[in-house]
């Protein structure tokens, strides 16, 4: 997808809806700017927990995790996997 934008005089530039929407950000929340060979990639910012979460595929707990709790449930389902 290319979309072309003008910069206004206060170097700002308006993101198309369109845009996000597939980046899947909200009017106040932050993104990145990453530049990256003389070229600019925008991401949304990435919530650390939610990250976690939905790279681990776990439930919402009621209670929060202690990081032993966490590193035994990790080597349970990596025990599963190769058994």
């Amino acid at each position: 997808m290319i979309m072309k934008r003008k910069i206004g005089e206060r170097g700002q530039v308006v993101i198309p809806k369109d845009i996000r929407k597939i980046l899947g950000v909200r009017s106040g929340e932050e993104i990145v700017f990453e530049i990256i060979n003389n070229k600019i990639e925008i991401k949304s910012e990435i919530d650390p927990e939610k990250f976690l979460e939905d790279f681990f595929d776990t439930p919402k707990l009621k209670k929060k995790l202690s990081t032993r709790e966490m590193k035994n449930i990790i080597l349970s389902q990596y025990d599963e996997e190769i058994h």
